[in-house]
């Protein structure tokens, strides 16, 4: 198999290290790349200069994009950042790639609609990158969920905090994707996996207000804080969630609190602690990087036809609606509706 990988920063190393385990020497990986820096990202976002990424991980490489196409890549990762997403994803649909988009799908909607046309034209395969859908605390909560173990719903907080300048110790924070609005940064969409994991458990909101901006002495051009009210209809009811996102908390915070008629679940993501009435439930031992092997396992089984994509183009554009909202909500100071899924 052949696989184009578009952009080596950390996220584009770390799937290309999990598919070099994966395939061994079955894969032939290509890569697109424009910075061209050779240094190895580690598993523990260090950056080694003793090491070369293209030698480590077995990678040949292009600065022109039509020629690494020209290779005739069965599948192509999207990893460049979020503003650049969908004209990279358009020119690999367009030569018949299945798709692995990073998350989020894009910072605007401009050109959604036609990368939509192509994949469905084409028949492609495409999946979003968002791995926390594998994450064993939120499987365990929507297995509860399904299973009504509170009852009805009532309200949800969730909240993730982590301090920006920490994020990545190989780089400048001032210099990441996260930090710089031309690149699609901002706490909204950086973090967007918390609105996608809101809809997988409850769907489209019909309205989002949101308040937020750059409010700390951070050197960025982004908003730093979001708090977001929305509003969905659960099983015929009202049910108010409020999400927290910040650069700032220190030490870092991942939480998600359901509040239901017969008691509560919270999830804990930093500690791996799930409870809920009866249950106090821990993943011990568990390795980060088993949600990005486990997603690229079951991105592979989607392209061999073995499985269905567990967050397809349609589920990331409805995640990238809830955050676009959010960020037309803090500029307008209004709530903005959602009727319907697109």
């Amino acid at each position: 198999m052949r696989i184009l990988i578009v952009g080596l920063g950390g996220i584009g190393q770390r799937h290309a290290r999990n598919l070099r385990a994966i395939l061994g020497d079955s894969l032939d990986l290509i890569a697109y790349r424009v910075r061209k820096l050779s240094h190895v990202v580690t598993p523990t976002l260090q950056a080694d200069a003793r090491r070369d990424v293209e030698v480590e991980y077995g990678i040949r490489a292009f600065d022109d994009l039509a020629r690494a196409l020209a290779e005739k890549p069965d599948a192509a990762f999207i990893c460049n950042p979020t503003s650049h997403h969908l004209a990279i994803a358009q020119a690999c649909a367009e030569h018949g790639c299945q798709l692995f988009i990073e998350k989020p799908v894009s910072d605007s909607f401009s050109g959604v609609a036609e990368l939509v046309e192509i994949v469905r034209e084409r028949r492609l395969v495409v999946a979003v990158g968002y791995q926390f859908r594998f994450h064993p605390c939120l499987r365990a909560v929507s297995k509860l969920l399904a299973d009504q173990a509170i009852g009805p719903i009532l309200a949800v907080r969730a909240t993730i905090g982590e301090y920006l300048p920490g994020w990545h110790a190989y780089e400048d924070y001032r210099q990441m994707y996260a930090s710089t609005a031309a690149l699609g940064g901002g706490v909204i969409l950086s973090q967007i996996h918390e609105f996608d994991y809101l809809y997988s458990l409850f769907g489209l909101p019909r309205s989002v207000y949101s308040l937020g901006g750059h409010w700390s002495g951070l050197e960025i051009d982004v908003e730093d804080t979001a708090s977001t009210l929305m509003d969905f209809l659960v099983d015929g009811r009202t049910v108010v969630v409020h999400l927290l996102q910040d650069y700032l908390q220190s030490p870092a915070t991942r939480q998600c609190e359901i509040i239901g008629e017969r008691g509560k679940i919270v999830a804990d993501f930093g500690a791996l602690r799930v409870t809920a009435p009866g249950l106090n439930q821990e993943f011990t031992g568990f390795d980060r990087n088993q949600l990005f092997l486990d997603q690229t396992r079951h991105f592979l089984a989607c392209i061999e036809g073995r499985e269905t994509p567990l967050v397809s183009l349609h589920d990331g554009v409805q995640s990238l609606r809830m955050a676009l909202a959010a960020k037309e909500s803090i500029a307008s100071g209004l709530p903005v509706k959602l009727v319907s899924e697109l």
